[in-house]
């Protein structure tokens, strides 16, 4: 290096060494040839960045100008302008007599050289493959003018000829390790004379004068003395190139203490030679990059103007040497059968892709088919074998095992020989070995034996079902993935339709898979194979895969739901169904414990799929433009790709380092965009997964991005918290654009359909529309003063606009904000209309359906509504999500519409299986009566009307009344009473309606009521903290005052006494007939949260927000006992009915059992959240209730569980659609249970016997 170039590195090393990141620097001086893959490793073991720039720069200062100007440009090229400024001075200047000539930077001396050793030229349309050609490079230094071998191996077309020659196109290598130059053989494959003639011609080339003999070598071993002497006395430290080598008795001809670096699709064939030994394997793609280069020169074109064909033959072909230069050279005579060949490509005709005057071979499949006929004959046939097995798919040893009938080490010694010469790829994991073909190779097979393929599936099949019975299959076999994942697979290719049908409608089957693989794969299988069942069986797969879509979220998560119990929820005449009560009945009668949802003719599901693809929150999800994939978001940092139409996962991204907000397909669906709360926006490879370009110039959380709606023009535009939208053009390193106009956080945006016009959404109120090619603020409608009233000043109110979307024309916008939305007329800024939602809770997210005039609406609670945009009428309620949804949005043809919610889920939605639904659902309100042969539930709808439902027929009875806030039955069904949101009370007689008011009522809404056990009086509770005991025949009236706060409930006692508790702490006992109190009980210093009564009467418990449990003598005003332990509120207790124990429940789902006898704790049962993001008890512990001999529970919370209070086991779990579950009502016998979710589904569950 020169003087001044070193000085002026030495002067600013301090500075580069405290600033520069050196991984992407490095790839510059790696493509340069200045740096090689050694020197990069070493400096990446480092620890430190900055000790990783000290070691780059150290080893820079030991190179030459070449290194010092690549380094430069790589700062530059890097956007380290401002260092690359500080080395500007000290570059050096490039001498014209350095040996280097304009033929590709080689010196006449290494083309001399070459030239005169007979090393091939480069081919015309060269790309070069840098990391390879330095890896051979540093195993030629390592042979360190020693004898030895250096083997280029790799499969048949993957470049490595064209390698070989690259890596000795380097003048250093020549001249300090080969002076003696370097001469070339192509070996090929020969028999004796035909390799007696390549010994002759290289020894007539090396002895040119004939100064050692004036004949020809007449046999093989005089050819390897004469070679030995001309290689050691006329041409020492000489590499001699042996190109293509397929057997091993060839090399025997070259063994003779000479520098020997040769190609070979076997790499077994230097096991009979002596010396030291390297190898390097050659990997058979390009990559994408690389390959697209190789058709643009071919076809000279720019890469970025290739057709879209261009990339589906790379990726057809996985970037395979071989083909791609094949077809590259075909398109050059006919640029226009770009999608003729890769439809030959596609349909395996590779008979059809043919010449290529730089290869041996006239067509592909002649390059591939020699390789096998090179095989023992006794092994042919094992290969064909491999006919059936999938493109990308690793098979464990053991599966071959099965197949052939043979002991492992019998079957890795046939599997090595396929490997040794690059027929077959070996994977090692751990102990075990998985095979694996290239895509090219199972083409070729498949068409080479597509005549025997079904029969060589039907004999895997076999093999199997002599090996295993699928209930024999166990988790730790090492093949056991494998039939799991492939099994139906072999039984469709076999045409084996009875065996087939037996195992995709097997519960047993269904349930061993799921727990292993998700439920996503099967869902896949009941489409793909779906072809081969008649019309019986097509129906019994629909039932199946309705299944699997629907419980997905459940299945393939721990704790592993009971798929029977899951079955028993489907419809009667679901082959789900009857398959799980025919396995229910048997199980029973072992004692298992089932439960059949008795009033389910009555739900319908509108969603259909279920996925539940990340650990955490969802914040985001979308629909790729051709609507076959959907990509997510959320609070767990990753991106997920899935089928839209399976939830099979395509892609786990670890996307950001902070929570990933939102998410984009490109219009062409080539990419992905993610914008993040650390700042950052990320584009990825849609395909395979791949970053390809980071943009960091927000400096708060990025909320929104989008691209536009047509790819002649790519742009993303992203919204952040620091008041800015950025536009970006993928094809630049920086930002386009920054839009300036908002005064607070930038929430939305979205570009309208022509691309013309930006529209973002802010926390300032306004909702702006930009310009996109000018980025200048077009229009401004301030949405805010929508919301303000006179008095309400101005400057108090803050109005976030949350979100906007256009209408398929671009003529209209729609506007969400706080609970309402608004219809814009984008020409003239009008307001065409605005909805109110009516909920108290704000509106998350909207989008326009593309076809249509309805809208999708997100709110902040668990609700999803569907809107009529021209009528302002809601068209339906979506409820199915758990927790929040913060994202909806329709598929490009409106067919279907997705939600995202923190409840970890995405639910894809028919909308017209959703149009045609009706919107009228149950409160969680109710009350029930059990009688011997019926079961009868009044319950609270959301239009605050009554209904009576027979849970035996099903049949409902409307009720004539509004806004109820709880009701009640009286014990014997003649007499309806309830209270209403305004205080007032009413009692209608059975079944003629007569309705009779109290007088008296409460100031506020009611909040619970219940008769007397004879039905003459009726006890309420209200907001008003005063109890009332209404005699409602004779029309008096007994009010109970004294508590401070909310009365949170009561329980009627013997002998005409109440017991109630409040918010207030206490709870008191009193005498309804006089009013007065007869005992106070000061209970906790929180509020009173339950309170139970022992089945003597003589003890009752209470629990309380202050995490504390306890039981009490009516006797006695301080407590027996104490119970502490609880971490979170105690929520509900239970004494059980021989009065021994108490159960109960708190916030964290933990539920634990005492004695009432000493207050000891007997018994934990604590949720155990085996998986991060899985569900414990579902939340809360609500309710709880024991058996009559006190030997079984059931608690509410997220869903209902039963235990063995024994043996503190699980005995049963029912999953209901949706969770929060208040109360459990339970039949005195303990078999018949009811409840409502907070998604307003009735269950009626009976203990099936």
């Amino acid at each position: 290096m020169d003087a001044k170039s070193r000085n002026c590195l030495l002067q600013h090393r301090e500075a580069l060494e405290k600033d520069i990141k050196t991984s992407y620097i490095m790839d510059h001086m790696i493509s340069d040839g200045v740096l090689t893959v050694l020197e990069e490793e070493k400096v990446k073991n480092e620890a430190t960045q900055y000790q990783r720039a000290a070691t780059l720069i150290k080893m820079i200062l030991k190179k030459d100008n070449d290194a010092y100007i690549s380094f430069y440009n790589a700062l530059l090229h890097e956007g380290y302008k401002d260092l690359a400024a500080l080395l500007h001075g000290g570059l050096p200047l490039v001498s014209s007599s350095s040996g280097k000539d304009s033929d590709g930077g080689i010196t006449s001396y290494v083309r001399t050289v070459l030239c005169e050793g007979g090393v091939p030229q480069r081919p015309v349309i060269f790309v070069t493959r840098k990391k390879l050609v330095n890896a051979i490079q540093q195993k030629l230094l390592k042979l360190n003018g020693e004898a030895g071998w250096v083997t280029i191996y790799g499969m048949a077309g993957c470049g490595k000829s064209v390698l070989a020659a690259e890596a000795v196109r380097d003048h250093s290598l020549l001249e300090g390790c080969f002076p003696g130059g370097v001469h070339w053989v192509s070996v090929g494959k020969q028999d004796k004379s035909g390799l007696l003639m390549k010994l002759q011609n290289l020894c007539t080339r090396l002895d040119q004068d004939e100064s050692f003999s004036q004949r020809l070598p007449l046999n093989i071993e005089e050819a390897k003395d004469r070679l030995r002497i001309l290689m050691l006395r006329k041409h020492p430290r000489s590499l001699l190139i042996l190109d293509d080598v397929w057997d091993p008795w060839v090399l025997k001809a070259f063994d003779n203490q000479c520098q020997i670096l040769l190609t070979t699709r076997d790499k077994s064939v230097t096991d009979s030679v002596m010396g030291p030994k390297y190898v390097v394997s050659v990997e058979s793609s390009l990559g994408k990059d690389k390959g697209l280069e190789i058709l643009s020169l071919f076809v000279n074109m720019k890469k970025e103007d290739l057709p879209v064909e261009a990339h589906s033959i790379i990726k057809e072909c996985k970037g395979f040497p071989l083909v791609v230069s094949l077809i590259g050279a075909l398109l050059r005579d006919f640029p226009n059968r770009w999608a003729y060949y890769l439809r030959q490509l596609q349909n395996k005709q590779f008979k059809r892709i043919r010449k290529s005057s730089s290869y041996d071979y006239e067509a592909l499949d002649e390059a591939m088919s020699i390789s096998v006929d090179m095989l023992r004959e006794d092994i042919k046939d094992y290969y064909t074998d491999l006919s059936i097995f999938q493109k990308d798919v690793k098979v464990p040893t053991k599966v071959l095992c099965v197949l052939w009938d043979m002991e492992t080490e019998e079957v890795e010694d046939i599997l090595q020989e396929f490997v040794n010469k690059s027929l077959l790829f070996c994977d090692r994991n751990g102990k075990s070995f998985c095979y694996y073909l290239h895509d090219l190779q199972v083409d070729f097979l498949a068409e080479k034996n597509h005549s025997q393929l079904q029969d060589l599936h039907r004999k895997m099949i076999t093999q199997f079902q002599r090996h295993y019975q699928l209930h024999t299959l166990s988790a730790d076999q090492e093949d056991c993935m494998y039939w799991y994942n492939f099994l139906a697979y072999h039984m469709a290719s076999a045409n084996m339709h009875k065996e087939l049908c037996a195992l995709m409608f097997s519960l047993d089957w269904i349930k061993a898979k799921t727990e292993l693989v998700g439920p996503a794969h099967l869902i896949h299988e009941f489409v793909e194979y779906r072809h081969i069942l008649d019309e019986k069986d097509y129906t019994v797969c629909e039932n199946f895969q309705e299944f699997l879509s629907l419980n997905g979220h459940l299945l393939g998560r721990q704790p592993f739901p009971n798929i029977v119990q899951l079955g028993l929820c489907e419809p009667e005449t679901s082959e789900v169904y009857q398959q799980a009560k025919l396995q229910a009945k048997q199980e029973v009668d072992n004692g298992m414990l089932y439960l059949e949802w008795i009033n389910k003719k009555t739900i319908k599901n509108l969603s259909c799929l279920v996925v539940r693809p990340h650990t955490d929150a969802v914040y985001h999800a979308c629909f790729s433009q051709d609507g076959q994939r959907i990509a997510s978001c959320g609070a767990d940092k990753t991106l997920q790709v899935f089928k839209s139409e399976t939830g099979e996962k395509l892609l786990e991204i670890k996307a950001h380092e902070d929570e990933v907000l939102c998410c984009a397909f490109s219009t062409d669906d080539s990419f992905i965009a993610t914008c993040s709360v650390d700042k950052k926006v990320k584009i990825w490879d849609s395909a395979t997964g791949k970053l390809v370009h980071i943009y960091d110039e927000h400096s708060e959380q990025v909320n929104c991005c989008h691209f536009t709606n047509k790819s002649n023009h790519l742009l993303l535009a992203t919204a952040s918290n620091d008041f800015f939208l950025k536009l970006w053009d993928l094809n630049q390193k920086e930002c386009r654009n920054t839009l300036f106009g908002h005064t607070n956080s930038v929430s939305h945006c979205r570009f309208s359909p022509d691309d013309e016009l930006l529209a973002s959404c802010s926390a300032d109120g306004t909702l702006k529309l930009w310009d996109v090619r000018s980025a200048n603020e077009r229009k401004s409608i301030n949405v805010k003063q929508f919301f303000l009233h006179s008095e309400d000043p101005q400057e108090d109110m803050e109005v976030i606009v949350k979100c906007c979307s256009w209408s398929a024309d671009g003529a209209k916008i729609l506007v969400a904000a706080k609970n309402k939305m608004f219809l814009f007329d984008v020409h003239t800024s009008g307001l065409l209309s605005e909805i109110h939602t009516g909920r108290h809770s704000t509106i998350q997210y909207c989008d326009f359906s593309p076809y249509d005039h309805l809208a999708v609406v997100a709110l902040s609670q668990y609700y999803v509504e569907l809107w009529n945009i021209d009528s302002c009428l809601k068209v339906a309620d979506c409820r199915g999500h758990l927790s929040w949804v913060h994202g909806v949005m329709f598929s490009p043809d409106g067919s279907s519409f997705l939600t995202a919610s923190d409840d970890q889920t995405i639910r894809v939605w028919e909308t017209k299986k959703v149009c045609k639904n009706s919107a009228i659902v149950l409160k969680q309100e109710i009350d029930v009566v059990f009688q011997e042969n019926e079961t009868m539930v009044l319950a609270v709808d959301n239009i605050r009307g009554l209904q009576l439902i027979s849970g035996k027929t099903g049949q409902i009875d409307y009720l004539p009344e509004a806004q109820v806030s709880c009701c009640c039955l009286s014990p014997h069904l003649e007499y309806v009473a309830f209270g209403d949101e305004d205080g007032a009370i009413k009692i209608i007689e059975l079944p003629n309606n007569r309705v009779f008011s109290s007088r008296m009522g409460h100031k506020k809404a009611v909040r619970h009521i219940q008769f007397t056990a004879d039905g003459k009086t009726l006890i309420s509770s209200s907001d008003d903290s005063v109890i009332q005991v209404w005699t409602w025949q004779s029309e008096e009236y007994v009010l109970l005052k004294a508590h401070q706060e909310t009365v949170k409930h009561f329980r009627l006692l013997k002998n005409l006494r109440l017991l109630s508790w409040s918010f207030d702490g206490t709870v008191k006992i009193w005498n309804i007939v006089t009013g007065r109190i007869e005992k106070d009980f000061v209970c906790h210093q929180g509020t009173v949260l339950s309170c139970d009564i022992s089945s003597d009467g003589t003890k009752f418990s209470s629990t309380s927000a202050d995490k504390t449990a306890k039981i009490w003598s009516f006797e006695l005003l301080y407590p027996l006992h104490e119970l502490k332990g609880h971490s979170g509120c105690v929520r509900c207790s239970a004494f059980s009915l021989d009065g021994t124990l108490l159960a109960t429940g708190d916030d964290n789902g933990e539920i634990r059992i005492w004695s009432v006898s000493n207050g000891e704790l007997l018994h934990l049962w604590a949720p155990t959240s085996i998986e991060e993001g899985a569900a414990t008890h579902g939340g809360w512990v609500t309710d709880l209730c024991f058996s009559p001999d006190s030997k079984m529970l059931v608690s509410a919370g997220g869903y209902l569980k039963w235990w063995n209070v024994v043996t503190g086991e699980s005995s049963q779990i029912f999953y209901t659609k949706g969770t929060n579950l208040k109360k459990i009502h339970v039949s005195p016998d303990f078999k018949t249970y009811v409840t409502v979710d907070n998604l307003g589904i009735l269950y009626i569950l009976q203990i099936l016997e």
